[in-house]
């Protein structure tokens, strides 16, 4: 086709808000005209990017589509996610479903449970509970050379510093090491690839959300398009415990990718001022898909507990604000920049 536009993705991770990017990759790839060259994804990112690879190599674009579907359906779904618009207008609002639940006497219970008990404390009753959805991927297929590169991002528990899963190195273990909320779940053990010790991992969340250095290769197109689903800015100030506690995940979980795009603009200015000459760096090209009206409205409850209908229209949120950034921007890609990276640290 002419005038393919290859890029790179970068999937945040977010719990079930994961289901706002399966919803934007689900319209990426009606789009014959994009090229995914790599992902980079961690936590919800991780189980997005492994399902879109593994899918791409089965069945093509359908095939990813599918295995997404599959993915999001184990993970608690409807069946058919894709609701016609008069029945979604007969669905609660996420932000209705999500103040509720936050608010609910069992949500209550069980969050003062999780802050105050170590996931440790049930010994031999322990288990990972995504392990009974990454077992089920296939790795040949998600660890392929071919297709796009795939790195999932990890935090090493002893020394603190973020972890880049990639090639074979992509396992069920690695998958859930990047998806490891500490509060929630026991660490897990994996071959550390910077140092081949085994070593206990945390979520790749608070180290890379993602990692976008993977994706600076040279031999890698220019454009990184970031899928965030953790909202930059919030106007209120957080007054409730649950509010603090999700305004905390939200700026740590953002901190890192922050610091990677102040360098990528830091670059950039060098640049364009003539101090760097090109070809000494990468010019690094950035984009975000987001939807932060919505993700405002959220809490931290609809990321720990998969509400069917809230991941349903989270899928097609995705997809609207997909639709929209390909109609303003796909013209752009491979030619300029679109996020205005100056304003997100002022």
């Amino acid at each position: 086709m002419d005038d393919v536009k290859r890029i790179n993705l970068a999937l945040q991770g977010g719990g079930a808000h994961g289901a706002f990017t399966w919803g934007v990759l689900d319209r990426l790839l009606e789009d014959e005209g994009i090229e995914i060259a790599a992902i980079s994804g961690t936590s919800a990112g991780a189980l997005n990017a492994a399902a879109l690879k593994a899918g791409l190599m089965s069945g093509g674009r359908e095939g990813a589509r599918e295995n997404l579907d599959w993915l999001w359906a184990q993970i608690g779904a409807i069946e058919h996610p894709g609701l016609p618009e008069w029945l979604n207008a007969w669905l609660p609002e996420p932000s209705f479903v999500s103040h509720g639940l936050s608010h609910s006497l069992p949500y209550l219970i069980g969050d003062s449970l999780g802050r105050n008990m170590s996931p440790y404390a049930w010994g031999p009753l322990y288990k990972n509970p995504l392990e009974r959805i990454v077992s089920q991927f296939t790795f040949d297929r998600v660890c392929s050379e071919t297709g796009p590169e795939l790195h999932i991002c990890a935090t090493n528990v002893r020394n603190g510093k973020v972890r880049v899963f990639s090639r074979d190195g992509i396992t069920a273990a690695s998958i859930m090491a990047s998806a490891c909320l500490p509060t929630l779940f026991q660490a897990v053990e994996v071959e550390d690839p910077e140092t081949g010790l085994t070593e206990a991992f945390w979520d790749g969340g608070y180290t890379g959300n993602p990692a976008l250095f993977p994706l600076f290769a040279r031999h890698l197109p220019e454009d990184i398009v970031v899928i965030n689903i953790n909202p930059l800015v919030r106007d209120h100030v957080p007054v409730t415990a649950t509010e603090i506690q999700n305004r905390i995940n939200e700026i740590s979980f953002n901190s890192s990718l922050l610091r990677e795009l102040r360098a990528i603009e830091f670059v950039q200015r060098l640049l364009g001022q003539g101090t760097l000459h090109h070809g000494a760096m990468k010019q690094v090209l950035v984009h975000m898909i987001a939807d932060d009206e919505l993700m405002n409205d959220l809490s931290v409850a609809t990321k720990t507990i998969p509400v069917p209908s809230v991941l349903a229209q989270l899928k097609e949120a995705g997809r609207r604000a997909a639709g929209a950034f390909l109609k303003d921007h796909r013209a752009d890609l491979n030619v300029r920049q679109t996020a205005d990276l100056r304003a997100k640290f002022q």
